[in-house]
Order: C-alpha cells, then sequence, then structure tokens
C-alpha cells in the first residue's frame, strides 16, 4: 500500500468487516485495523443504539491512536420481533460472534412467522483524538429467507434476502453484495464526507 495514500483506522478486531471495508474502499486509503496497533484497547460496547456503540468504540480507539478512525456497528431489525436481534445480533445465540447458532435461533424464532420483512442496518461515526466529528447510517430492506442458502458473506447473510430480489446475500456474492449492503451505503457518505474536506484527509 503506499505511503502517500491517507490512513483510515477501522475500530474492529472482526476481519470480515476489515475485508468488506477494504474492498468497497477501493484504494483510496491505506485501511488498518486492530491487528496493526499491538496496544489497541478494549472498548464495552454499553450502549443501547448502534450510534451510541460506534461512538464509543470511535472515540474509545481514536483517543489512543492518532489520525481518522471508523467504528462501525451493524445489526439486522426484524419488524415481527420488534427490531431484534439489533444491537445484540453478534451474540444473539448466545456466543459472542457465534454466526451459526446466531442464525439457528433467527429460524426458530421466525418458523411459521408470515410476515418476514427485516433490514440490516449500519451505523459508522469518524472520530479523531476521542472526539466523534460526524455519524452516517445506512440501511438495506429485505425479508428472512425459510433456510440458509448460500456459502459467501458471514453472519445473517445467509438468511436475508434484500429487496426486489430471490437470492439472499451469500448467494449475490461479494460484488453484488457490496454494491447494495447497508456497510456500503453508510460507507459512501464517510468516503464523501472525508473527500470534501481537504483537513479530514490523512
Amino acid at each position: 500500500m503506499s505511503a502517500d495514500l491517507p490512513r483510515l483506522i477501522l475500530a474492529t478486531r472482526n476481519p470480515h468487516k476489515t475485508a468488506e471495508i477494504r474492498a468497497m474502499i477501493g484504494r483510496r486509503y491505506e485501511v488498518l485495523d486492530a491487528t496493526s496497533f499491538p496496544d489497541w484497547p478494549v472498548i464495552e460496547e454499553t450502549g443501547d443504539t448502534f450510534l451510541e456503540n460506534a461512538t464509543l468504540k470511535a472515540n474509545g480507539i481514536s483517543s489512543r491512536i492518532g489520525g481518522w478512525v471508523l467504528a462501525d456497528d451493524s445489526g439486522l431489525e426484524v419488524d415481527a420481533l420488534g427490531g431484534a436481534p439489533g444491537v445484540i445480533s453478534s451474540h444473539y445465540g448466545g456466543v459472542e460472534g457465534d454466526h451459526p447458532r446466531n442464525n439457528d435461533r433467527l429460524l426458530r424464532e421466525m418458523q411459521g412467522v408470515a410476515d418476514r420483512r427485516a433490514r440490516f442496518r449500519c451505523t459508522m461515526v469518524l472520530a479523531k483524538d476521542g472526539v466523534a466529528h460526524a455519524h452516517f447510517c445506512g440501511t438495506v430492506e429485505g425479508r428472512i429467507l425459510e433456510e440458509a442458502r448460500g456459502s459467501q458473506g458471514f453472519g445473517y447473510d445467509p438468511l436475508f434476502a434484500p429487496e426486489g430480489g430471490s437470492q439472499s446475500f451469500a448467494e449475490l456474492g461479494d460484488a453484488v453484495k457490496h454494491s447494495l449492503s447497508h456497510r456500503s451505503r453508510a460507507l459512501a457518505q464517510v468516503v464523501a464526507w472525508l473527500e470534501a474536506r481537504a483537513d479530514a484527509r490523512g
């Protein structure tokens, strides 16, 4: 990666999120995450909303590591479940990051439910020197399938079909998913914000 590129630090230890954002952002930024910093602090996600959690992570990391820090808090909202799993999407099944258990619980709770409307929501916060400067939100509407389909993506991707289609995110492939996803929509706003401010680059 060219040393001339501005640096963007992702407040995450999730390699899937890092890979997605790197793929979507292209070669405009040098994208780093927790793996590049041995003294990365632990930030507890104690917020009740995606925005609160993203802000906690962005401020906490940027207060310890110089440069622009981008934090992402995302999840799945299912209408028939009152918006669950929501902010606990990553440990809905009881274990943090255990995607099969999360998916199994969701399928059990949606068994026989006619209203399968759902959305992925992503909230991103940009911070520097411990202060949040801007936040952005992206959503993609869709529905919960009756069984897991596809082997690509991660998380709830095998169970979610975006609006207007019949295939799951896990069947569509990365290129199509990245053109539609909640994360790509939020990230496009992040890049536009940074590009519009000369002092925000670097």
